[in-house]
């Protein structure tokens, strides 16, 4: 099956991190210099090579941007104000939380399945939905990770210091230069644009490896249960409330099983970049990403099957 073949060597990737660490080949340290990289380095240059390539009128496809977005945001917020109910402190920790269960790995695996499985037409959405993710669930992110921070170093945090720490963020900056090149319509040259996939392509290496490095049997058991209940959420849950908005905005058949493919392919890797660079949950995000990696093998059949009632061209071809 196509979406095995596309999500098994992901999760094999994580697999030979935890390995290295677990045999001593890779000292597990080298977890927080990938992380590092990847954060400050290879995310900005995706941002930007992605979002500045992409026609802005083709970003404004309102109705499937409230049928995914509006899902992933009700996603957030449901784990975000289950996570405090619980008892977390602060913003930070049941934040994160909320973006291991809504952040969704659309650009390295939503698109490939969607362009095997439906054709070229289904990149496009799966375009709208990565930018998405780059341009409100990232900045929204560091933002609340930025305002736990402040608030732990004193009593309040001071208005222009956070939008500068905010502002300055990689992955902020990458997204405003990525959005403000797509804006001003100027071609980006040819050796830019393969300067910035070369840096780019090192994420998913870097970022798998770097999770199964961090990754512990020991970790892992003692996350277990809200991991999974996180990876329910993400796989089941956001793509339920996601198809639900897709019917009620009466989506054309495409765009309606590519909102629902997006919010049911696994959290985003770099949850765990920005878990690790903010050290905040770490084990729990990684053992999720690597949970959601594996189930969805699983679920991504089952909703593929599901939506091939819809009658979009392509489908299972």
């Amino acid at each position: 099956m196509q979406v095995a073949a596309l999500i098994l060597p992901v999760f094999a990737v994580i697999v030979t991190g935890w390995a290295a660490g677990y045999v001593g080949y890779v000292s597990r340290d080298l977890a927080d210099g990938l992380i590092h990289f990847a954060y400050n380095i290879a995310m900005p240059a995706l941002l930007v090579v992605t979002i500045a390539q992409e026609p802005a009128r083709s970003l404004l496809a309102w109705r499937f941007l409230v049928a995914f977005g509006g899902g992933s945001l009700i996603c957030f917020v449901l784990v975000f104000a289950f996570a405090r109910a619980l008892g977390g402190r602060g913003l930070a920790g049941p934040a994160m939380q909320g973006w291991a269960a809504s952040m969704t790995n659309t650009g390295f695996v939503a698109l490939p399945v969607l362009q095997a499985t439906y054709g070229p037409r289904a990149v496009l959405p799966a375009a709208i939905a990565t930018v998405f993710v780059a341009v409100v669930m990232f900045p929204a992110a560091v933002i609340l990770q930025e305002l736990d921070s402040g608030d732990s170093r004193g009593s309040g945090v001071a208005p222009a210091k956070l939008a500068r720490h905010v502002i300055l963020n990689p992955m902020v900056l990458s997204t405003l230069i990525g959005v403000a090149w797509s804006a001003l319509g100027i071609p980006m040259p040819g050796p830019v644009g393969a300067y910035l996939r070369i840096l780019a392509d090192a994420l998913t290496s870097c970022a798998l490896f770097a999770i199964g490095l961090g990754l512990s049997i020991q970790g892992l058991r003692a996350n277990f249960g809200r991991a999974a209940t996180l990876t329910v959420v993400k796989l089941v849950i956001m793509p339920l409330i996601v198809f639900g908005l897709a019917v009620a905005l009466r989506l054309e058949p495409l765009y309606l099983i590519a909102a629902v493919i997006c919010a049911a392919v696994p959290t985003a890797k770099t949850v765990y970049i920005l878990a690790g660079e903010y050290h905040c949950e770490e084990p729990l995000v990684a053992a999720t990403v690597s949970m959601t990696t594996l189930w969805s093998i699983g679920t991504l059949i089952v909703w593929i099957y599901a939506l091939a009632g819809f009658g979009a061209p392509g489908a299972l071809g």
